[in-house]
């Protein structure tokens, strides 16, 4: 196959696709390809949007590529998809969200201490949304469930892997520089994923997350 044709054939996918597109599906779609192939199609791709003022790059997201549209174009988006607007998840959604996401795998127990209220309907949402899954058993009194974000979580929030989360101690300056995220998280969720409310402990002047795995997966 021509490697003209092969790129076109890449992006022919990639537009296709509903979500993150997998270098593997790719290649068992295509047995000519590698990943370093596709990498370099991608950027290629990427290389001739750019010159040629498209409104949408791809991005390697969830362990795969997919197609998105560049930020100043949200609004124009947001009108088109009115109905999306209502699917965002509340505040309190977010706040339990962001803590599972920085202490997982983590208790409905352990997230009820550090919110202190009652948190079943919305980790319910949660696992309903496809954000969250069970992760097995703690080793406590009960045997109680583990909860873990999902690649759905990586896709919602445009994450490669959960390694990409945030520093907490960035998460002010991205509030205070970014208005998309202003407008997703707001100044209460910073209270609610402070490193202190979330018991991480400062270790050479920076607070580090709780030990996770490289990808999450449901």
């Amino acid at each position: 196959m021509p490697p003209a044709f092969q790129a076109m054939v890449v992006e022919a996918l990639l537009f296709s696709s509903e979500g993150p597109l997998t270098a593997a599906k790719m290649r068992e779609i295509v047995p000519d390809l590698t990943d370093g192939k596709i990498r370099e199609i991608v950027n290629q791709l990427n290389e001739a949007y750019e010159t040629s003022g498209r409104a949408f790059r791809i991005q390697e997201v969830a362990g795969g590529y997919q197609m998105f549209t560049l930020p100043e174009f949200a609004p124009y988006i947001e009108q088109l998809f009115q109905s999306r607007q209502k699917s965002k998840l509340s505040q309190k959604a977010l706040e339990t969200l962001a803590i599972i996401a920085y202490k997982q795998p983590i208790t409905r127990q352990e997230i009820e201490d550090i919110r202190g209220v009652n948190s079943d309907g919305i980790i319910r949402t949660l696992l309903a949304r496809g954000l969250i899954t069970i992760a097995g058993r703690a080793e406590a009194p009960g045997s109680p469930f583990l909860y873990k974000t999902t690649k759905t979580f990586l896709e919602y929030f445009g994450l490669k892997s959960l390694k990409d989360l945030p520093k907490l101690k960035e998460i002010d300056e991205l509030i205070a520089a970014d208005e998309e995220i202003q407008e997703r998280f707001g100044d209460h969720l910073l209270k609610e994923i402070h490193p202190e409310v979330l018991g991480m402990k400062e270790n050479g002047g920076e607070y580090h997350n709780h030990e996770q795995e490289d990808e999450s997966s449901e």
